[in-house]
């Protein structure tokens, strides 16, 4: 694997980092499964994209794509609470929905955003100033950024509502019976969810350079595979390590990726992609298991 590739799946495991935090927050900590990540993601790349070749300040785009997001959660969450419509086929229904929505959003299929003034830019330009290759300093940026949110997530979960957020997840009855609006928990959570998959979709298309409206294609998967194999890798048990463990995934998976696809021995390439992201999943899932048994084994034994 060249320098390249393996800063490149760097980068992307940082980027994918917060998408495998917005799913921690659907599937761990509400214990709601959640698809609308998969248009949510395209969403917030079809915003900020729209308006950054409108001319609008990035940053503000950057904004506008993440309470976007939000909105997308927030309305799976209000089909799901208001209308009693099952969790899963309420992310189903939304997911549909964004697709023609980022269609309209965009105008056209993709937009180039490689002459465009993005949030990365300045960062760029530093580079250049100091002669250093950007994508040797991009990884950097998307570390802070990791970094500032995941101590942000932390600090809000041990807050009082997102311990009432935590209590929601684990058991809606109970709490309810100490004075909880669970629904307002679920809103509250699954909006801030799809606002962290949308914030990773805006900085994605201004990292790659385009948005395109198919982008969203596979990111739960790729999300779900993240939180999993993270769980498997650092076994997990308190939030601070669950966070941790989501980015983690999130570059181990693409640097396995990275390294599946660059093995020439292996005969791999590009399209075999979803393939390789099905085997990942898969070993994501065996892992915890495996070492499970052999624990219950060595106690067997003693």
């Amino acid at each position: 694997m060249s320098l390249i590739a393996f800063l490149g799946a760097i980068e992307l495991g940082f980027i994918y980092g917060l998408v495998a935090l917005g799913i921690f927050i659907s599937f761990r900590i509400l214990d709601f499964p959640d698809l609308t990540v998969d248009g949510s993601f395209p969403l917030g790349a079809a915003v900020s994209a729209s308006l950054i070749v409108a001319d609008f300040n990035p940053f503000l785009a950057t904004f506008i794509a993440i309470m976007a997001g939000c909105l997308a959660g927030f309305v799976t969450a209000w089909l799901n609470v208001k209308l009693k419509i099952l969790h899963l086929l309420a992310s189903i229904l939304t997911m549909i929905a964004l697709y023609s929505i980022n269609l309209r959003i965009m105008g056209r299929p993709n937009i180039a955003l490689i002459t465009e003034e993005t949030i990365l830019t300045p960062f760029s330009d530093l580079a250049n100033t100091f002669g250093i290759s950007s994508y040797m300093i991009m990884p950097l940026v998307f570390l802070f950024m990791a970094i500032l949110i995941k101590y942000a997530l932390d600090w809000f979960l041990g807050s009082e509502i997102g311990l009432a957020m935590r209590a929601t997840g684990a058991n809606a009855k109970m709490a309810r019976a100490n004075g909880i609006y669970d629904g307002r928990m679920i809103l509250l959570g699954m909006a801030m969810a799809n606002g962290l998959v949308a914030f990773a979709g805006s900085v994605f298309a201004q990292s790659q350079g385009s948005a395109d409206v198919t982008m969203g294609v596979g990111v739960i998967v790729i999300g779900l595979a993240s939180v999993i194999g993270g769980e498997a890798i650092l076994s997990p048990r308190t939030i601070t390590k669950a966070t941790i463990a989501c980015i983690l995934g999130s570059i181990v998976y693409w640097l396995a990726v990275s390294l599946a696809l660059n093995a020439d021995f292996i005969g791999l390439e590009a399209q075999d992609l979803k393939l390789v992201t099905a085997i990942l999943v898969a070993l994501a899932l065996v892992l915890p298991g495996s070492r499970f048994t052999k624990f219950l084994r060595r106690g067997s034994k003693s």
